[in-house]
């Protein structure tokens, strides 16, 4: 997510200056790659860049393509096949032995609509979305190679794919990829034969909420703002509760303990960390919280001042169901041997992130399966012909 805020803010930059760049992404992959699909690169007209597509290896190439998608103005779809031994043929030496497919478009800053501010306002109001892009069509209607569709998770589209009806066809599959977090790629009728889609949802930054503004506070909002999550903190003191302290914050609460349940946006995507460092803060704040969808609740300190927590909230009429146990998290953080500030910091990221991405908690050497879940697009590729609307992720 820190990649495509970086890229955002570059376009925006651009648009205001009237200049054109080429966007990058992948929109499949198969075997062993360094991104997956979705990953950008921005090529700049004097050839500086933003996001990255690999580990370095294909920049240079796709760059080269960028410089006659500019010229030309026609998109190019580029596939990288590396999963022969004849990897040399490529003079690109990945050795990554997968395959890769790169869409290369123009951006031009007059374009319409103006996909980058409508995704700059999903990041900002941390909502779901899906962009439908044209990336393949029959040569009869290659002039649709490109052609969008913008998919909020609830409220207007913009954009159009040439045709009412495939618009409502592609909007209802587009929130039905929304529902079920998955991008991936479809077929698609156009006029003169067939073509294909790619659907992205694009997911807002993790909201991380935490409670407290110690000392310790501040490597972890540095750390959580480097991986482009959206950073909050809630404290009570006039004193510590300031942007000046926490200048990489995307919002900081001076708020009471009692309040900060009902005053911050604390949704089912929320990550929430407790860490006053005063065992009366920590229980007024967890009073509150319990209340709300948060997904994760950090508690830092040892187990028994959880134990302590918790049997004191019991003792007041707040007991806790099987589910409310389930998404506590004390001590807060992977058993790492952290000790300074900075690194409990990584220890408590590191669990959010496992948590999200639904995954145990162990090395890679371990993991028998494949590093990244296949996602393949063989459950949807009937779906134009009858995309039903799914309920949407809240």
């Amino acid at each position: 997510m820190k990649e495509i805020r970086e890229i955002l803010n570059a376009l925006a930059v651009m648009r205001a200056r009237g200049e054109p760049a080429a966007l990058a992404t992948i929109i499949r992959v198969a075997g062993s790659t360094y991104r997956r699909a979705g990953a950008r690169l921005l090529i700049r007209q004097d050839e500086t860049t933003v996001g990255s597509i690999s580990g370095g290896c294909l920049e240079g190439d796709v760059a080269e393509a960028a410089r006659e998608v500019l010229r030309t103005g026609r998109a190019r779809l580029m596939t990288y096949d590396l999963t022969a031994d004849d990897d040399a043929v490529w003079g690109l030496g990945l050795g990554c032995n997968g395959k890769i497919e790169v869409f290369v478009e123009a951006v031009r800053p007059d374009a319409k609509p103006d996909v980058a501010a409508l995704l700059q306002a999903c990041i900002d109001d941390r909502k779901f979305a899906a962009l439908a892009t044209v990336i393949a069509s029959p040569p009869e209607s290659d002039r649709t190679v490109g052609a969008r569709l913008f998919v909020p998770e609830e409220g207007r589209v913009a954009g159009s794919l040439g045709d009412p009806a495939l618009d409502a066809r592609v909007t209802a599959l587009a929130r039905r990829q929304i529902a079920d977090g998955k991008t991936t790629t479809v077929p698609v009728d156009l006029p003169g034969g067939r073509g294909e889609l790619f659907i992205e949802v694009i997911t807002p930054p993790l909201p991380l909420l935490v409670c407290g503004a110690g000392h310790d506070v501040v490597p972890l909002v540095r750390q959580a703002h480097e991986q482009g999550w959206w950073v909050m903190v809630a404290d009570s003191r006039p004193a510590f509760a300031t942007r000046a302290r926490f200048p990489q914050a995307d919002e900081v609460f001076l708020v009471e303990d009692r309040d900060v349940g009902r005053t911050v946006r604390i949704d089912r995507q929320t990550f929430v960390v407790v860490m006053t460092h005063n065992f009366l803060h920590d229980l007024e704040i967890l009073r509150g919280l319990l209340a709300t969808p948060a997904r994760y609740i950090g508690l830092l300190g040892p187990r028994a001042r959880t134990d302590k927590l918790l049997a004191e909230l019991e003792r007041t009429g707040v007991t806790l169901d099987d589910a409310q146990r389930a998404r506590l998290y004390g001590p807060v953080g992977l058993d790492t041997g952290a000790d300074s500030p900075e690194e409990i910091a990584l220890s408590i990221l590191a669990e959010i992130l496992a948590v999200r991405n639904g995954r145990e908690t162990t090395s890679l050497r371990n993991r028998r399966r494949p590093i990244h879940d296949p996602a393949g697009a063989e459950s949807v590729a009937a779906s134009l012909a009858d995309a039903p609307d799914r309920p949407r992720r809240g």
